[in-house]
């Protein structure tokens, strides 16, 4: 008997995704791996920009291996006539549109919701954008420090002295993950109801939710939350302290219980507990820096190991610091086994599994395409081979390059 393939939580749906750089991307590379048939639409010759931000995995992209496991990839060129045609036909075939082109770009050749929409009522369209495609910035360019700038995030990030930009692309990442929640949303409302529909995201309102404390905290207090480096801004004690090999020791006490207990157990000082100083978060937060003077010689003369045992035994929250060169060894994804490899034009490379896995089902992790590996292939598909397309050099008038 020969074994059946399992199915997919997306087996059967096709998405077309005029994508480029990280918000889409991230957004379908994530349907990909629940079974989805991902069609990457890429620039004629040069395809996805991503893949020249670097050469460090195997000579390819970081960004690019991250972004774009399991698609199929087509080179197109939007100002041919025969290629626009092909896109038109393979979204109407499609369960799901989305794009990030520049600011009204894909509605100007004839790419917005409303006109794939109506070809194709079942289609699920999301456009994703740096501000929304209204308003004064909504034709402004956005890229993600940018929107860390204009969401608030940077003036929020860093120390007293100075701003510091979030380390990974997180306003593209967040508006990634609204549009992978949307698509879903969409795709499970098309089932009550048999039509499609349409939403936008855009990486500054997406930014702007994650936001949220912060801004509660500004309108209702009137000041906002300083800059504190690795430490809480509204917590104490919650960071980084030195043991006694120069190791930090991040720990996090979040309420009056978990503050007696440390106390008692790890600062063996439990009349400080009671101390009006510290007898309250808000306090604590007050004193921090006095705080920080108590705590500090008692964990500098243990070792980091004998530090983490100390604040598990008492119950406290704990962590070590990671890097990227060295979270390849963390034990707990070892122990869960999260490291897994899939191919690449170049090679095999190791990457983990995605965060959600349907009723324990191993995500797809497809190969990363080459550019355009597939494009005789969809051409084919799709009825218009490559051979019989017009010469590439006809640009029809009123449409930009892609």
């Amino acid at each position: 008997m020969v074994a059946q393939a399992a199915v997919m939580p997306l087996d059967g749906v096709t998405v077309v995704s005029l994508e480029q750089a990280v918000a889409a991307p991230f957004a379908t590379r994530h349907l990909a791996d629940m079974g989805a048939r991902v069609l990457k639409i890429e620039r004629q010759g040069t395809g996805d920009f991503a893949r020249q931000y670097d050469e460090t995995v195997l000579g390819q992209s970081s960004h690019f291996v991250w972004l774009n496991r399991g698609k199929e990839s087509i080179e197109l060129d939007l100002n041919d006539d025969a290629d626009h045609e092909l896109l038109l036909r393979m979204i109407d075939q499609a369960d799901v549109f989305i794009q990030n082109l520049g600011p009204g770009s894909a509605a100007a050749r004839g790419f917005g919701h409303e006109a794939l929409r109506a070809r194709n009522p079942r289609l699920v369209c999301c456009d994703i954008s740096g501000y929304g495609p209204s308003g004064p910035y909504g034709s402004k360019k956005a890229y993600d420090l940018l929107v860390q700038s204009e969401s608030g995030v940077l003036s929020i990030t860093g120390t007293s002295d100075a701003l510091v930009k979030a380390g990974l692309p997180i306003a593209d990442i967040s508006a990634g993950m609204y549009a992978l929640t949307g698509i879903l949303t969409g795709l499970i409302s098309r089932g009550r109801t048999g039509e499609g529909g349409h939403f936008s995201v855009s990486m500054l309102e997406a930014l702007c939710e994650w936001m949220g404390y912060p801004l509660y905290y500004a309108q209702y207090s009137g000041s906002a939350p300083e800059r504190t480096g690795a430490e809480h801004a509204t917590i104490a004690p919650y960071g980084p302290f030195e043991t006694s090999g120069e190791e930090l020791v991040f720990l996090g006490v979040q309420n009056d219980r978990e503050w007696n207990a440390f106390c008692t157990k790890v600062l063996a000082f439990p009349e400080l507990a009671a101390d009006a100083r510290f007898s309250t978060n808000a306090r604590r937060v007050e004193n921090r820096v006095t705080l920080k003077e108590i705590i500090g010689p008692v964990l500098s003369a243990l070792s980091i190991d004998d530090a983490v045992d100390m604040l598990e035994d008492a119950g406290i929250a704990n962590a070590r610091i990671r890097t990227p060169l060295t979270i390849r060894q963390h034990p707990q994804l070892i122990a869960r086994d999260r490291w897994q490899m899939f191919e690449t034009p170049a090679g095999r490379v190791e990457g983990l599994l995605p965060p959600v896995s349907w009723n324990n089902q191993p995500a797809a992790m497809r190969p990363v395409p080459e550019i355009g590996e597939h494009s005789q292939a969809l051409r084919e598909e799709f009825c218009l081979p490559m051979a019989d397309s017009p010469d590439r050099s006809t640009v029809l008038q009123g449409r930009g390059s892609l």
